[in-house]
């Protein structure tokens, strides 16, 4: 085989209590990624924020994972994810460049094992390893990482409202503004949000789902960050959401909702951003199925 071409969507991390531990794929937006063989490694970007998107190879995602495979090859990223949204931009090209170039080189590597693969990239958009991004979008559904193991389970169905408001957050201080102690009373609370949420998702129920989004960790102490945020989700678990989630480190809000509520959810999201002042924009979707081959073209 001489190239190969895949399809990287969007991830939505933490899903409220799982910190560090809980990603949803995404249906929608995803990043195209075309690898070929090649005599070194060399990373080419186009579409959204290519122009700061680095393309040394040790300084790149998906240049990080090839260096890590040791394969060289030349990436084109097709970027359709906004750079700096919360919705895993630098863990799409990471987790499609993985995949690809276990499939270009046919190097057997189970799913799991190019999901630590593909946290390697995440180094050059965070500066340390982290898998809850990379782990869905190569799994698609839900995927649970913890103690070097990932669990993939599917979501019951539903849609996912994103709202991006034009405020930016960046994921270094998203992550220092976070205590690193806190009390037991707030870990147990976090621990059974998670809880119930995986209870939910076993059980096919939505509505469980949801009403563990609320009050986490991760909402509670990033939610000052996004100016409004307590209308926003007031204002769309009024229009029918299941529930509300801050996306990543943000600043992109989630709704996980019934489908025919979704074009409502999603206006009424824009309507409360816009009385607090805050531009924003959003799209509907659904839950991903992981990293998908497109095209391969033989030598």
């Amino acid at each position: 085989m001489k190239s190969i071409t895949v399809k990287a969507s969007a991830t939505s991390a933490n899903l409220g209590a799982g910190f560090d531990v809980l990603g949803l794929a995404l249906d929608s937006p995803s990043d195209i990624i075309e690898v070929e063989k090649a005599g070194e490694t060399s990373i080419v970007v186009h579409g959204l924020g290519a122009g700061d998107i680095p393309v040394d190879p040790e300084k790149n995602t998906a240049g990080l994972v090839a260096l890590a495979m040791d394969r060289k090859v030349r990436i084109t990223i097709h970027s359709g994810i906004r750079p700096g949204s919360g919705l895993g931009s630098s863990a799409a090209p990471a987790a499609g460049a993985a995949v690809a170039i276990n499939e270009l080189f046919s190097l057997g590597y189970s799913k799991e094992e190019l999901v630590w693969i593909a946290a390697k990239g995440e180094v050059a958009a965070a500066g340390i390893m982290h898998a809850d991004n990379v782990a869905p979008c190569i799994t698609g559904g839900l995927a649970i990482v913890c103690d070097g193991h990932v669990e993939h389970v599917e979501m019951p169905p539903m849609s996912v409202v994103a709202i991006l408001p034009e405020i930016v957050v960046n994921t270094r201080e998203a992550r220092a503004i976070l205590p690193q102690q806190v009390p037991v009373r707030e870990m147990v609370e976090n621990v059974g949000k998670a809880s119930m949420l995986l209870a939910g998702v076993m059980k096919k129920d939505p509505a469980i789902v949801g009403r563990s989004l609320a009050d986490t960790f991760n909402e509670r102490y990033r939610s000052p960050l996004i100016s409004g945020y307590a209308s926003v989700r007031d204002a769309a678990m009024g229009a029918g959401a299941y529930g509300v989630a801050i996306s990543g480190s943000g600043p992109t809000m989630i709704a996980l909702c019934p489908g025919d509520r979704a074009a409502g959810i999603a206006d009424a999201m824009r309507r409360s951003f816009s009385a607090a002042g805050v531009g924003s924009g959003s799209f509907i979707t659904g839950i991903g199925k992981g990293v998908q081959v497109t095209r391969r073209e033989q030598s």
